[in-house]
């Protein structure tokens, strides 16, 4: 299949798989910085911060996934019926083919046989009646006998805890391997810091174990329910998280330069830099965010319609308007973090070091590199986690608004907008909204977590 598709590279593609560079130099600089190596082992001494980078790890790993994108050429027949609609689809598209193909008429609820709506239907005598009809693509293994059903449910539950144990043993042999070589040649102080293996293990068995478990039974059953047009929602939660990672990840990366520059030039160089930089967060502050990203995003729709030759395919246009909303909320969410490094530099540069080194001369940008910015890394750290987690939120509730995403974009913004109406329905549907919910609050407790170890390892100035 791969033959015959031709690769496509969305912009958000490229800077999704451009923040992973950026993530693997600073590692690679890391192991090679004896200090910044001492300092990272320290944070990841702790449980929480050990369960947090691997669910974190989990949730960037199907970004990537889902961020590389084939077209459907003319003369691709082995792409099946199910994909010939959707003009770009992604890796992670071609291993969800199943949940795809598998859509119903319209709600379902998890492990359901019939669908969650009764229907008219008319009896051979004419008689009308309210029926609940059969799933299409549920249960087909065993005729759709309810008595099979939980027997059937928990055998390919055991399959899939048989699956993880084996990675899980394919996984420790190997790094057994390499470990023990090394902690053979650590000194004893070093040995009583060792990092918490049981429970980094135990956490990646979970992951595997629910992960398999999900993906074995969601070519049998709806795991968690059907949408109003009979869509998978676990293929909609997990096509969800690479635009969850997207709008929190790449909009800090575009933050992150201006609240520099500007927070740490207002903290240290003071006067009419400082009066001008304050005038201008403190004007953009004063403005509603809600209705400045709104205004931003409808001027970004009303140009995007009036250009719509700009873009080949739906996904294109829908990729394009993720990409404005990131800049726009980058653009609007820089003041915070601006604010912070200034009051930080401020402090800073009454400290006796630096007084001494502008007392020899030093140039003012190589005292900001050497002595001001090593002190401000821990503060970026954690506001950048931290604004992680709240972009993440940030897109729900703009969605909610309708400002948000592309409506055809999957997003648990979408999802919880659409749950609104459906949470009013009698029978309630209630699936769409827990799911969204679950995922989006996994993401967001561990970035805080996580932030909140490191914030307490690399500040300086914290009582260890």
């Amino acid at each position: 299949m791969m033959d015959s598709m031709m690769p496509v590279f969305l912009w958000t593609d490229i800077m999704i798989w451009g923040l992973f560079i950026l993530i693997v130099m600073g590692i690679v600089q890391i192991l090679h910085d004896p200090q910044k190596r001492a300092q990272w082992h320290s944070v990841f001494q702790s449980k929480t911060a050990m369960v947090s980078v691997l669910v974190l790890l989990v949730y960037f790993s199907i970004a990537l996934l889902d961020s590389v994108h084939f077209k459907n050429t003319p003369d691709a027949q082995d792409v099946t019926n199910s994909n010939t609609h959707k003009e770009l689809i992604s890796v992670l598209d071609m291993g969800l083919e199943h949940l795809i193909q598998n859509t119903e008429r319209t709600y379902s609820a998890p492990f359901a046989l019939h669908e969650y709506s009764s229907t008219v239907v008319y009896g051979e005598n004419g008689q009308v009646q309210q029926v609940y009809l059969p799933l299409k693509h549920v249960a087909q293994h065993i005729d759709m006998d309810k008595s099979l059903v939980t027997y059937d449910v928990l055998t390919q539950i055991v399959w899939a805890l048989m699956g993880a144990l084996s990675l899980l043993m394919g996984i420790a042999i190997f790094h057994s391997y390499f470990y023990l070589n090394s902690l053979a040649r650590q000194t004893a102080e070093v040995k009583q810091q060792r990092l918490p293996w049981g429970m980094a293990y135990l956490t990646l068995f979970s992951i595997t174990f629910i992960g398999l478990a999900f993906y074995i039974l969601s070519f049998d059953y709806h795991v968690l329910g059907t949408n109003k047009v009979g869509e998978d929602v676990l293929y909609q939660s997990l096509k969800s998280i690479r635009t969850g990672v997207l709008i929190g990840g790449l909009t800090t990366v575009v933050m992150l330069p201006l609240a520099l520059l500007l927070g740490i030039s207002a903290g240290y160089f003071k006067g009419w830099i400082d009066d001008v930089i304050q005038y201008l967060y403190t004007t953009l502050n004063s403005i509603p965010g809600v209705l400045l990203i709104a205004a931003a995003v409808l001027v970004m729709q009303s140009i995007m319609s009036t250009h719509a030759d700009w873009f080949g395919s739906t996904e294109e246009r829908a990729d394009m308007r993720l990409l404005f909303l990131i800049l726009i909320l980058g653009m609007t969410s820089w003041t915070g973090l601006c604010r912070l490094l200034r009051a930080e530099t401020l402090k800073i540069s009454q400290i006796e070091y630096v007084t001494a080194a502008k007392a020899f001369g030093l140039k003012p940008f190589t005292i900001i590199r050497r002595h001001v910015f090593p002190n401000l890394v821990h503060l970026i750290l954690i506001a950048l986690v931290l604004d992680f987690s709240g972009l993440v939120l940030a897109e729900a509730v703009l969605s909610y608004v309708g400002v948000g995403v592309d409506p055809t974009m999957p997003s648990w913004g979408n999802m919880i907008n659409q749950a609104r109406l459906e949470m009013a329905r009698e029978p309630m549907v209630w699936w769409s909204l827990v799911s969204a919910f679950i995922f989006m609050f996994i993401l967001v407790l561990a970035a805080n977590l996580f932030a909140d170890r490191v914030q307490w390892v690399l500040n300086p100035r914290s009582e260890k």
